[in-house]
């Protein structure tokens, strides 16, 4: 069995003081997908690092104290790819890739355009690319779990207020077609392969109380290849982790 967790941490170094690396002992994925780290690793304790059992993998931002994202792995990979090619997205850190024997793991920070049109420009470019991207990658590795913060909830259910949120960057109707487009093209929404209930996100504002009264968006996702669907085992929201204004979700498959 393999477990892989993804976490969108809101930086690192603060996740670090809240006793994240007791939560992750107790966790225990044999991947950890990390997102907005906002740190370059020799901007962390050496022996913090030198101490967690796990190979890590940093891709970080050039602007310091943004995004980045990173791979924790228990098994060495047999190679990894940092970034995918393009100076524009690369320079902020956004995609990670580690290949193991049959299958790869990204973690990937899909850029946020709630800063206004510039970015939601970017935001529409980058989700352009990055679809463009995955379906060459395929072709050579067909296995893929794709693991981080998406930036968009899918469908009502994955959003609080449907309605008042419906041309909200996150939930506009071009990005939801995106998503659709994205697992048509043979992907599975691991979370939502076993589970349709409402009322589960893995974001919430630090306003308004939002996390303690459930007013999230369910925006962090374990996209998975459709080869792989006789190995998918579980899939989990682990809503009780509050080191970030995310929660980590998990995917576990079969060796």
């Amino acid at each position: 069995m393999k477990r892989i967790i993804s976490y969108n941490v809101n930086g690192i170094r603060a996740a670090l003081k809240k006793d994240f690396l007791k939560w992750l002992d107790a966790a225990k994925p044999d991947v950890l997908c990390l997102q907005e780290t906002k740190a370059m690793p020799e901007q962390i304790e050496a022996e913090i690092l030198e101490e967690l059992n796990y190979h890590q993998y940093w891709h970080s931002a050039e602007k310091k104290g943004y995004s980045g994202v990173a791979i924790w792995s228990k098994e060495e990979p047999n190679h990894v790819e940092y970034g995918m090619g393009m100076e524009i997205y690369d320079r902020e850190g956004r995609v990670i890739r580690a290949d193991y024997d049959d299958y790869s793991v990204i973690s990937v920070y899909m850029p946020s355009g709630s800063s206004g049109d510039e970015r939601q420009d970017f935001k529409m470019q980058w989700l352009d690319d990055f679809y463009n991207y995955v379906q060459e990658l395929k072709k050579e590795i067909p296995n893929l779990i794709i693991s981080g913060d998406y930036n968009i909830c899918h469908k009502p259910i994955d959003i609080h207020n449907p309605v008042r949120n419906a041309n909200i960057s996150g939930f506009k109707p071009e990005e939801r077609e995106w998503v659709s487009k994205f697992i048509d093209s043979g992907f599975i929404d691991s979370f939502r392969y076993f589970n349709t209930e409402p009322h589960q996100y893995s974001w919430w504002t630090y306003r308004m109380n939002a996390r303690a009264k459930n007013l999230g968006w369910r925006i962090d996702y374990n996209m998975v290849s459709d080869s792989l669907a006789d190995r998918l085992e579980r899939a989990a929201i682990l809503s009780e982790a509050v080191h970030s204004d995310h929660c980590p979700v998990l995917v576990e498959i079969s060796d």
